[in-house]
């Protein structure tokens, strides 16, 4: 008897601390299952400030369950490519969403960073996104990267000294060689054109947009064909060196990137700029000496052919190594919906991906140029949408930079620049 209860009393004992262990475990699993899933986003820190004051806030407000955790990287977007380029060669990137520029979703992809998006969307949501800026995320006919905000270069001309002068906004290269020399020629400014001419991913922005006005093309993404080597490759050099062999450009325009070529223009010094959005806020603050005298058009072209605008702007994926991918799904919704996007832009001043945005009667009241630039962001180009994008980038500045010092000829240039664009192209079918 005496055996039987004191098995009872180590049953009791036993089953006293099971029950305490599985409510410990219960009420572990329930306070962590309340606990907020946190989502990791890298950016550059002059973008991460407009987030965290604005969308984070109302994003985190309507979704107690997700927080969304900022991570400031360098200034510099190639700086940034690299950070998340380290992080997934490591095998666990710790971000959960991707922040890109449009060149980097073919090689994110094509490494196999990325989740796939295109089940996730419809052809009915897409299509309130400008076209060129949904292309702009997609690999090999499959969506991985979600508009949030385009850019886009273009033509700023100082439109008091076209009315002054009697003069028309130019159309061709030949019409903006012409204007700049007639304004040059009455005194109105010292220079006519500026554009980025440094070695560097600028440089090739730049040249993709004149490339396209003399209908060339830099490589066919559907065929892998090379176009450098062609006859209207070697016009669109030879019109950026006529630039400055005319005295339209300043002798130095081949060192300039972006904020010398805004400052110039900023101050007076020029008639044309070839630049991106951001320098119409800046053109345009009471400081600036050409406020309210600018305006923004596509970039100019040969005859019977179109302008080309180089594509831009930024987009989210979601990494393939999240371990929340609904959430961060979630996140993406939000901050590309027409609402966020709104007031983003109000806060910001960023240019929308959304196409109803250019137009929107609150946007225009602040924006006025917003429906210009949509004119523009219908003529963009995309740089090559290929995997080894970095590398025939990387070719094109070089050579293309040599040609322009007179280091080398631009026949032989781009000669080179091609022959080594295919071989590299050879070596990745392989």
């Amino acid at each position: 008897m005496q055996n039987i209860l004191r098995r009872l009393g180590y049953l009791r004992r036993f089953l006293f601390f099971l029950t305490l262990s599985l409510g410990v475990i219960l009420f572990s699993w329930i306070v962590t299952a309340q606990q907020p899933v946190t989502l990791n986003l890298l950016m550059t820190a002059p973008d991460a400030q407009p987030w965290q004051q604005g969308m984070v806030k109302d994003f985190e407000a309507e979704n107690p369950g997700i927080r969304l955790n900022i991570i400031e990287g360098p200034n510099a977007t190639n700086l940034l490519e690299d950070l998340y380029t380290s992080a997934f060669l490591l095998g666990d990137s710790p971000y959960d969403l991707v922040n890109m520029d449009v060149i980097w979703t073919p090689k994110f992809a094509a490494a196999g960073w990325l989740r796939d998006l295109t089940d996730q969307i419809s052809q009915e949501e897409l299509a309130a996104f400008t076209p060129q800026d949904v292309e702009g995320g997609r690999y090999e006919g499959r969506l991985y990267r979600i508009p949030i905000r385009s850019d886009v270069g273009m033509l700023y001309y100082r439109e008091d000294l076209l009315k002054e002068a009697g003069l028309e906004p130019p159309e061709t290269f030949q019409d903006l060689m012409r204007v700049s020399k007639a304004l040059q020629q009455q005194g109105k400014v010292n220079w006519g054109y500026v554009w980025q001419g440094r070695q560097y991913e600028g440089l090739v922005a730049m040249f993709v947009e004149v490339l396209e006005g003399f209908g060339g093309f830099w490589v066919n993404p559907d065929t892998l064909e090379v176009g450098l080597d062609r006859p209207e490759t070697l016009q669109a050099i030879a019109f950026l060196k006529d630039t400055v062999q005319e005295g339209v450009s300043p002798p130095g325009v081949t060192t300039y990137q972006e904020e010398e070529t805004r400052r110039f223009f900023q101050s007076g010094q020029s008639a044309f700029l070839r630049s991106w959005p951001y320098v119409w806020p800046l053109a345009n603050e009471e400081t600036s000496q050409i406020k309210g005298k600018i305006a923004i058009k596509p970039m100019v072209h040969a005859p019977n052919q179109t302008g080309g605008a180089c594509l831009g702007g930024w987009g989210l994926g979601i990494s393939k190594t999240s371990k929340h991918p609904k959430e961060a799904w979630k996140a993406i919704q939000y901050f590309t919906s027409i609402e966020a996007q709104r007031r983003f832009i109000l806060s910001a001043g960023y240019v929308p991906s959304r196409r109803e945005l250019f137009t929107d009667p609150e946007i225009v009241a602040k924006y006025a140029h917003y429906p210009q630039i949509l004119e523009v962001v219908q003529q963009a180009v995309l740089r090559p949408p290929i995997a080894q994008y970095a590398q025939v980038s990387d070719i094109l500045q070089r050579y293309l930079s040599a040609a322009l010092t007179n280091r080398m000829t631009p026949e032989t240039a781009m000669k080179s620049a091609a022959n080594e664009t295919r071989q590299l192209l050879v070596q990745g079918k392989s």
